[in-house]
């Protein structure tokens, strides 16, 4: 008898940890979510212009409009792309968790996961190589830095950054929190079960 609470009791708190780790996966999902749609949304509107006085003529400013936006640099786009693939994917697993809640997507969540991880950190750092380029320049190369003269563009890009480094942070707390669930589920189906007599 005092066996069989035993075992009761160590599966109601099983069953305890896994309700609250589903909870506390959808609430991450939804956090990583609004993080990636903020670095998409911010990066993809960042655009600033200056004008310039490039010339004289005779008593006569020449003035030029020169405009930084994220098109201009691939890194940048590459950044949009993959954030914004992070957050159709989030979104779209969020749905579907509502649905299905079998082995197999388990599995293939956790996996797409991984991948998504990898290309929102590999977008992340493709724009902070180029962020950094834009803020000190490469004296070597006789690259100016442009953060001068485009602050609030800089400034923008930089917080796009965090925001994706952010949801790059929330996937990698996902992924573990998916690779403790799969353990625990494997664990639980191996777990022989004590039958009183």
């Amino acid at each position: 008898m005092g066996v069989e609470n035993n075992v009761n009791g160590n599966n109601r708190i099983t069953a305890w940890m896994m309700m609250m780790m589903a909870k506390g996966e959808v609430m991450i999902r939804i956090a990583a979510l609004i993080a990636t749609i903020v670095a998409t949304l911010v990066m993809g509107l960042n655009k600033e212009s200056k004008s310039a006085r490039v010339a004289v003529v005779g008593t006569t400013p020449i003035f030029q409009t020169i405009t930084a936006q994220f098109q201009d640099t691939p890194a940048f786009i590459y950044f949009v792309i993959a954030n914004g693939i992070a957050s159709g994917y989030n979104l779209v697993v969020l749905s579907l968790r509502l649905f299905s809640k079998s082995w197999a997507s388990n599995i293939a969540v956790h996996l797409l996961d991984l991948v998504i991880l990898g290309l929102v950190e590999s977008g992340a750092g493709a724009a902070a190589s180029m962020a950094e380029l834009g803020k000190n320049g490469n004296m070597a190369a006789r690259w100016s830095p442009i953060c001068n003269n485009f602050h609030t563009f800089c400034t923008r890009g930089g917080l796009a950054i965090v925001a994706s480094s952010i949801g790059a942070l929330l996937l990698l707390i996902l992924t573990m929190l998916s690779i403790i669930t799969l353990h625990n589920v494997i664990n639980a189906a191996n777990k022989p079960q004590v039958v009183a007599p």
